[in-house]
């Protein structure tokens, strides 16, 4: 049976899969619904449940490591799916960012509302971004022609507690602001030993080497979210690649984290300052993807493709064939061309098919 390779096959996924043999992919990496109603989106209704993920098993190669996206309410859910499917779940990597939006309740004005009383508008303020959009329902409204939110905008009024009770609980909330979005490590079991499974089937191992963080330069401690193709993880210059990597001096970098940020300040104030070389923070930075790099798609949840790239580069062998059953905008696909690496990338809507399409048409833009 033949392996389709450099593909972008539009269909359902779990029937897909079933058309290939037996243990002929790498490695897999993916970014899979959340199961939170984004944006009112029909496919995010629920996380992939253990049938998809006994079908990325079975194809896997015994060894091969999957790396699968998940949101923080819904971690548990996508985990136990994962490791019920089979996988050894080995480890979880944090991406963390500055730019979330707290979807919370305002006590304050909740209490207001059920007693009837009209607060007194005491200012303005602006946001962007997904809470322009609004609510549940007019995220879902607007999810009808307009995918992203890059862009929105919208004025929001201040308000000031009408009621005894409103006062008492001014400032209480019902949620945490969202700044992280955890990735599942799991790998499909081994064949023997660590070494026998490597000779033999090229896979079990993390390209510890491969994806160091270098140390060569003083990155200062404020990094611009705009320098997304200078992703630290794993190098300095335009693709994020260290000349000469593949010896064990230590001053070729740092292992690799089980941590990745996107460089805003607020989360690189959370570092402390290392030495006279700036913050710690510079050793974990991936920036979020900007409207130049999502190339005029309306997927909402587009990866950057210099995280995609360290994510590729971390569990496939040179060469390698990457699965993404959630192929979305083709980031994966681009990380993976740029890495040297083979594709195969499975998606249901034709039109984030025709997205990704354009993005590998378009070529190498970082």
């Amino acid at each position: 049976m033949t392996v389709p390779v450099n593909q972008i096959i539009c269909g359902d996924n779990i029937e897909t899969l079933r058309t290939l043999p037996d243990s002929c992919v790498d490695s897999c990496v993916t970014d899979p619904p959340y199961g939170l109603e984004f944006m009112g989106k029909q496919w995010d209704c629920g996380v992939p449940g253990v049938e998809l993920w006994r079908e990325v098993l079975r194809v896997l190669k015994p060894g091969g490591h999957l790396l699968a996206f998940a949101g923080t309410r819904t971690q548990h859910r996508m985990a136990t799916a994962i490791e019920d499917a089979g996988f050894e779940v080995r480890d979880m990597i944090a991406w963390v960012y500055g730019s979330g939006f707290p979807k919370s309740l305002d006590v304050s004005k909740a209490i207001d509302k059920a007693a009837g009383a009209e607060r007194e508008v005491v200012g303005r303020y602006v946001v962007g971004g997904t809470a322009a959009k609004g609510n549940r329902k007019g995220r879902a409204a607007a999810a009808a022609d307009e995918g992203s939110a890059i862009g929105c905008t919208k004025e929001l009024s201040i308000t000031a507690p009408a009621t005894p009770e409103a006062r008492q609980w001014s400032g209480w909330g019902t949620a945490l602001k969202p700044s992280l979005e955890p990735i599942t490590v799991a790998r499909k079991p081994l064949v023997g030993t660590v070494a026998a499974n490597v000779l033999e089937h090229g896979t079990g191992a993390l390209n510890v080497d491969g994806c160091r963080v270098g140390t060569s330069k003083n990155v200062p401690a404020s990094v611009s979210k705009k320098a997304h193709a200078n992703c630290y993880m794993g190098g300095w210059n335009e693709y994020g690649e260290i000349p000469g990597v593949g010896g064990h001096d230590p001053n070729l970098g740092r292992w690799p984290a089980n941590l990745i940020h996107d460089g805003s300040d607020e989360v690189v104030g959370l570092f402390p300052d290392d030495d006279d070389t700036g913050s710690a923070s510079r050793f974990f930075y991936c920036a979020k993807a900007d409207a130049t790099e999502r190339r005029n798609s309306k997927h909402p949840t587009i990866k950057p493709v210099a995280l995609m790239r360290y994510l590729v580069r971390l569990v496939t062998p040179p060469g390698g064939l990457v699965l993404d059953p959630f192929g979305g905008s083709g980031t994966t696909a681009e990380a993976a061309r740029l890495e040297h690496c083979q594709y195969l990338l499975m998606e249901l809507s034709p039109e984030y098919c025709a997205d990704a399409a354009e993005r590998l048409r378009q070529g190498v833009l970082f």
